[in-house]
């Protein structure tokens, strides 16, 4: 890829995207999460830190856990109503369906997060 890479919003707008298309079609034929929800979140947080520019790090391993919560949430209540009760149950259903890629991801992107702040940090003088 030529030139500096995404901006923060651009980040946010395409993982929101990919997870929103992907993740409400896959609610939608298999009324539940799975394999592909768990997958498309992988690989857009790896996309977010592979094509963002340098500082766009900690905005590429946010994003997706609050754009995947936030679809399943829409995807609920327009399925389901304002039924506090049912509403709840599914949506914690939901997140833990895809619970080992969600932890998968958040450590990698952490990893590289914390890493990528360690070497920009100077050392310490001696003294």
């Amino acid at each position: 890829m030529s030139g500096p890479g995404l901006k923060k919003e651009g980040v946010v707008v395409l993982q929101s995207f990919f997870i929103a298309f992907f993740a409400g079609f896959e609610l939608l034929i298999r009324s539940g999460a799975g394999i592909v929800s768990g997958l498309i979140i992988c690989i857009v947080l790896f996309g977010g830190i592979r094509f963002g520019r340098s500082g766009t790090t900690y905005v590429s391993v946010v994003t997706p856990p609050l754009a995947y919560a936030a679809t399943v949430l829409l995807y609920l209540i327009l399925s389901v109503g304002f039924k506090p009760s049912r509403l709840g149950i599914d949506f914690i259903a939901s997140l833990a369906s895809i619970a080992p890629y969600l932890m998968v991801s958040a450590l990698y992107g952490w990893f590289v997060f914390l890493n990528e702040k360690a070497k920009t940090r100077k050392p310490k003088p001696r003294g």
